[in-house]
């Protein structure tokens, strides 16, 4: 007997044993890797809804105006190469009426805030390098971790300067995508002074009054995709106010909506985004370790097939046994 298979035979044993090692890898290795906040990030969130401003013009607060909320986030792509593992996303976000839209300069804005958020880019939790301004906590802000649980999750509010808890209330979905409900709200909290004129406040006879901010919001929801994290629609009710040094009530109110909500644009954006996302990492978490796992047991098991024939097959060179006989 000559014990020897065809290449052919080989071949396919090989192949199907590095299909066998590759289904593991893809979905244990490859995919947590695959699973990371972008360093390039470049989007823009707009939120709409009525409310009250206080209009500086007229020194008193106006109600049923036209809100915008416009948030800009960009990825500083080289901070975050040099640290290593951390995104480094830079936030700007501006309140803005009727009046003030379009701004050819954001600091015309009713408000505008800038900071800078620095996340792990794997368990996006917080990363307290690179300039973050300010310290930022929690879980989740933006976006939420990949893999979202049905659990209560601490969202960093960027007006408070704190995070706040979020509860699991069950699915919606968004333009057909199903993703989790999440809800809270914030009761008043002072976050800050202001050196405002001292009528503003109730005090006419200072002229002026180091004023404390307070803040508040009626109800914070998000829906959120399970996958990858990211927010499908949000909905805000912010309330900020000003009270007299010491004072137990609010004295003016520089901003009251009950409810701030995506856009149709933004909504429509971020869904496709997270599908886009969705797919790429289900493609290497599981439907490419599928179809490795079950092609490599087919390639391996024929191969083996054919290597132990090719081994048992007589070799029609050698006499048969009756001729060796004579």
């Amino acid at each position: 007997m000559r014990r020897s298979a065809s290449p052919f035979a080989h071949l396919l044993l090989g192949l199907g044993t590095f299909l066998l090692v590759l289904a593991p890898l893809l979905a244990w290795y490859v995919k947590p890797r695959v699973a990371v906040n972008p360093v390039d990030v470049d989007t823009t969130a707009v939120y709409t809804g009525t409310g009250s401003v206080f209009d500086t013009g007229r020194a008193r607060t106006v109600p049923d105006r036209e809100i915008t909320v416009t948030q800009r986030v960009r990825g500083d792509v080289a901070d975050s190469e040099r640290s290593g593992h951390a995104a480094v996303w830079d936030v700007v976000t501006s309140v803005d009426t009727a009046d003030t839209l379009p701004a050819a300069d954001p600091h015309d804005a009713l408000d505008f805030v800038p900071h800078r958020w620095v996340s792990d880019r794997r368990t996006n939790r917080p990363v307290h390098c690179c300039g973050e301004q300010p310290y930022i906590e929690g879980e989740a802000y933006l976006k939420f971790p990949f893999g979202v649980q049905k659990r209560p999750y601490r969202w960093w509010d960027n007006t408070l300067g704190a995070p706040v808890t979020l509860r699991y209330r069950g699915v919606r979905e968004v333009l057909g995508h199903e993703g989790y409900r999440f809800t809270g709200s914030v009761p008043a909290a002072r976050t800050g002074t202001r050196l405002v004129p001292g009528g503003l406040v109730g005090e006419p006879d200072r002229p002026q009054v180091l004023a404390e901010e307070w803040y508040a919001n009626h109800g914070i929801e998000l829906v959120v995709d399970q996958v990858t994290g990211r927010v499908l629609d949000a909905r805000t009710g912010p309330r900020r106010t000003l009270r007299a040094p010491g004072a137990g009530r609010d004295a003016a109110v520089l901003l009251d909506s009950r409810k701030l909500a995506f856009t149709p644009a933004t909504q429509r954006a971020a869904v496709e985004q997270a599908v886009k996302n969705r797919d790429q990492l289900r493609l290497v978490g599981r439907t490419l370790p599928i179809v490795a796992a079950l092609t490599g047991s087919v390639l391996t098991l024929v191969g083996a097939v054919l290597v132990l024939a090719g081994r048992r097959r007589p070799d029609s060179s050698e006499p048969s046994a009756a001729l060796r006989t004579i």
